[in-house]
């Protein structure tokens, strides 16, 4: 698909009728000029509002007529190949289009029936794995090697834990590029297969047909996989099936919705998972956030105030961090005047070692494990981005509003 010339401004101001052709691709071609990953187009009483998610955090970008409202949407469900007939029910689809330059831009499309009609939200795949290693997204070295040491294993599994946005699918397809050799086989099944990557086998699931993570994770053994990424284990029969394949000589990759790494430990036994699977077969687990970069062009140097100290000190001992200088964006032209430009991850990362496979086994809290993991030499997450914070990579009011969600 070519792309059209102009941006929404243009489109909206040239009079006539509004090509709803050229203002769908120009709302997704700056969108991807904006590094947006997502569009929100939601229909109010009078208006439609168009909103863009930058560095994680939504900004109102455009306000349309109401009378293109069905025009817009029809036109999203027909690039995604989706029932235009339909507008009762969720419909979920994906479409390519060509962005500045060429580049080719995945958007993966929602659409739901909402009080003043359809809504769509366009999740702008453009972040791809390849041009990500472990350093870019943040992990310290020493962590970098806890994690390399442990994917180098011939069995196991490894955990990306967070809650939605934190980067868990990014680190996961970082580990899988890392693993890719011809040496070793790699089926992934995944809920929507977010990026296409050459030489492994990835499987899209389709609840419709019965091909859910768990069935998929069962027909997948027969594939004669070395390693196995499931998008995400949900309920208990995934997790059940998920432990034995670790445990029968697979290395399995995936992801779960915690907190931080301690509490991924606790959650599986919550879904009726057994102690000591627990213990004998989860290697590793990573917790993450996504906090934003301060921008370089407009970065200063800031003493932190009383409050922000006492806000601190509640959480993370600072020592001797008083006096000491952290950074801020005062917001410039780059930075859309926010302060901040692209993101970076705070990571933790836990090994499953002897003295935390005594704690699973006697059910100890999410808490008592994570002192455990800390006293073996993790640096927690907090920690991590305070680290992060001094090293002028992030602010300490994003790094607080980031663990405080």
């Amino acid at each position: 698909m070519e792309p059209h010339e102009g941006t929404v401004e243009d489109v909206l101001s040239r009079g006539g009728d509004v090509s709803i052709i050229d203002l769908v691709d120009a709302l997704v071609r700056q969108a991807h000029l904006l590094r947006a990953s997502d569009i929100h187009i939601d229909p109010t009483d009078s208006a439609v509002k168009v909103r863009v998610r930058i560095d994680g955090v939504l900004h109102e970008k455009f306000l349309l007529s109401k009378n293109i409202h069905s025009e817009i949407i029809s036109r999203i469900k027909v690039l995604a190949w989706l029932r235009t007939d339909e507008h009762q029910a969720a419909q979920d689809g994906r479409f390519r289009i060509v962005g500045e330059g060429a580049v080719p831009i995945d958007v993966r499309v929602s659409i739901t029936p909402t009080y003043y009609g359809e809504n769509a939200v366009l999740r702008l795949l453009i972040d791809l794995p390849e041009q990500h290693t472990l350093g870019s997204l943040g992990f310290s070295e020493e962590d970098q090697n806890k994690i390399f040491r442990t994917v180098r294993r011939s069995d196991g599994m490894v955990l990306a834990t967070g809650p939605t946005g934190s980067g868990k699918t990014t680190t996961l397809y970082t580990l899988i590029k890392l693993l890719n050799t011809k040496e070793v086989s790699i089926v992934t099944i995944e809920d929507p297969v977010e990026y296409a990557v050459n030489g492994i086998t990835q499987i899209q699931i389709q609840p419709k047909t019965g091909l859910t993570f768990a069935t998929g994770l069962r027909s997948i053994l027969r594939q004669d996989p070395n390693i196995i990424m499931v998008g995400e284990i949900r309920d208990p029969e995934t997790a059940g099936i998920a432990i034995n394949t670790a445990l029968t000589g697979h290395l399995l990759l995936s992801t779960l919705h915690t907190n931080d790494s301690a509490s991924t430990l606790p959650r599986l036994l919550d879904m009726g998972v057994d102690p000591y699977l627990v213990a004998s077969t989860v290697s590793l687990a990573i917790g993450q956030r996504l906090v934003r970069k301060i921008c370089d062009n407009c970065k200063i140097a800031h003493i932190l105030s009383e409050s922000e100290y006492a806000s601190l000190s509640e959480s993370i001992s600072l020592g001797g961090l008083r006096e000491s200088s952290f950074f801020i964006g005062k917001g410039c032209e780059l930075c859309d005047n926010s302060g901040y430009l692209g993101r970076v991850g705070v990571n933790e990362v836990l090994v499953v070692d002897a003295q935390v496979r005594e704690a699973i086994l006697t059910k100890a809290s999410a808490a008592q494990i994570q002192k455990v993991a800390v006293e073996k030499g993790m640096t927690p997450m907090l920690q991590d981005g305070l680290n992060k914070a001094r090293r002028g990579l992030t602010s300490v009011y994003e790094l607080m509003r980031t663990m405080h969600e």
